[in-house]
């Protein structure tokens, strides 16, 4: 792989959207930490919204912040409040600061977001209810399962009448926001994108075995599938009734996509099947690799759960997950990591690949149909969109990663570049948003023997693809088809 190296100081993928702290990943499936998430825990009648907050940045805050405001557009809105269903409160719990780009939308329009509460389970069918009866709810948290799902079925209307794509506050994002660009037309605010996962590990295991550093062997261009093997297998053969193979249920997705391919994409604005992908083949090849030399974790063992307190006692060298899984204090993380021994890499590639691809998380919104304050909307994200190239409000929020989490400067600064790989380089699948019958046969983590599972499993890909190409180019085609018509009606 191509050496890849920037200054942090030129890396602008911050994680503001959706109120997530930068120093943690997306997590679409989680609630954002520090807001209201009392629907995370009961049902709430969706038809009843929560107060909006009337708490306002800090004021050394919004001066740290006042250069990203200046890179706003000036706008006047006449409906200073935009409506939010979501499993999870934009505004911030009592006694939590307000994020970074909701005190912006405060500072610069004046504006509000109100939350309508659903929960993980019913949001959908809320959406609908509410979408359908002209309630009036103007945005919704984008996930895996939105689209085109969302498209076809009446929920989601394009964005493009309500931005400017070619101005450069879209720039960093650009590439992102064509991974739902369907026909030419685009139908998900993406405000920053982060990595979908991340390889942690322990720096004193690494020491105490003699490995070089993952991120110094990134750094200089060695990190690559070969090397990831080699140190596991290394570590396994040195003590092979203690150590155990790769953790991680979020292994087999980013390893996947760290071959640059996913199975269901856009591109160009069309929807592609890309089973016969060389990328897709050569990265399932590497991961039935490791499956048959013994280097992956045999979860059966564990009740099917993941160890990642192996980490800590150094019995495991490499656990793949999101950065979330450490975007907590310390005593919380799973892996048992003193804070100074936590070591972070991407997700390595094959050595001769053309770029440093990483499984993405497009944090952002889908814009409902029939929505009464889209421009408000926009306006929202634009402030997550400034806030990611200002170095103040970077500093506001490294400021709470310090603090909060107790993070080392080193780990912030490294997840700001795994971040920046993935938004230079993000790798997508659309296979969750197009039907529940293909997600079944690609990335669902049901059927243990199926699409990106199989070669984890020992399954080989050619028996994979064999199975499922046929079944899959009908299922896509349905889909296609239904989405033209909803976007002619």
């Amino acid at each position: 792989m191509k050496n890849f190296k920037r200054t942090v100081a030129g890396i602008s993928a911050l994680t503001f959207a959706l109120g997530l702290t930068a120093c943690g990943g997306g997590d679409t499936a989680t609630t954002a930490p520090g807001s209201n998430d009392a629907s995370a825990t009961q049902a709430t009648d969706a038809t009843t919204t929560a107060a909006t907050t009337t708490v306002t940045m800090a004021s050394e805050d919004a001066e740290a912040v006042s250069g990203a405001t200046a890179l706003l557009r000036d706008e006047e809105l006449e409906n200073k409040t935009i409506k939010f269903l979501s499993h999870w409160d934009i505004n911030p719990a009592e006694g939590v600061s307000v994020p970074v780009q909701l005190g912006m939308f405060q500072e610069k329009y004046g504006g509000k977001v109100e939350w309508i509460p659903t929960t993980w389970e019913t949001r959908y069918s809320d959406l609908s209810t509410l979408v359908l009866g002209g309630s009036g709810v103007d945005f919704f948290p984008r996930d895996e399962e939105s689209l085109p799902k969302g498209v076809i079925s009446g929920m989601f209307q394009p964005v493009d009448d309500y931005i400017d794509l070619d101005s450069e506050l879209w720039s960093d994002v650009a590439v992102a926001m064509d991974k739902y660009n369907f026909n030419g037309r685009h139908y998900a605010l993406i405000s920053s994108v982060s990595a979908d996962a991340v390889v942690l590990y322990n720096k004193q295991t690494i020491d105490e075995y003699g490995f070089d550093d993952p991120w110094e062997l990134y750094e200089e261009g060695k990190w690559n599938w070969d090397t990831f093997s080699d140190m596991l297998q290394t570590f396994i053969e040195s003590d092979p009734d203690k150590n155990v193979g790769l953790d991680g249920w979020w292994s087999e997705l980013a390893l996947y996509r760290s071959g640059g391919e996913a199975f269901i994409e856009a591109e160009d604005g069309n929807i592609i099947v890309n089973m016969n992908s060389e990328k897709i083949e050569r990265a399932m090849n590497n991961m039935l690799n490791l499956y048959n030399k013994g280097l992956v974790m045999d979860k059966s063992l564990y009740d099917w759960n993941e160890q990642p307190q192996f980490m800590g006692e150094g019995r495991e060298l490499f656990y793949i997950t999101g950065s979330w899984a450490v975007r907590n204090p310390p005593e919380f993380w799973p892996t048992n990591i003193p804070a100074e021994n936590l070591g972070m890499a991407p997700v390595p590639n094959s050595a001769d690949a053309e770029h440093p691809w990483q499984a993405a998380v497009l944090d952002g919104f889908c814009m409902t149909k029939g929505a009464q304050n889209p421009l408000g909307v926009a306006l929202y994200v634009e402030c997550g969109l400034a806030a990611a190239v200002d170095e103040g409000a970077r500093e506001v929020n490294d400021k709470q990663c310090r603090e909060e989490f107790k993070w080392p400067q080193d780990v912030i600064d490294h997840l700001y570049e795994i971040n920046d790989l993935a938004r230079q380089y993000p790798v997508v699948d659309l296979a969750g948003g197009m039907s529940t019958e293909i997600e079944s046969l690609t990335t669902s983590n049901a059927n243990k023997s199926v699409g990106l599972n199989a070669a984890l499993h020992g399954v080989e890909w050619a028996t994979t693809r064999e199975e499922l190409s046929g079944a899959l180019d009908v299922l896509v085609a349905e889909v296609v088809d239904g989405l033209e018509k909803a976007q002619n009606e």
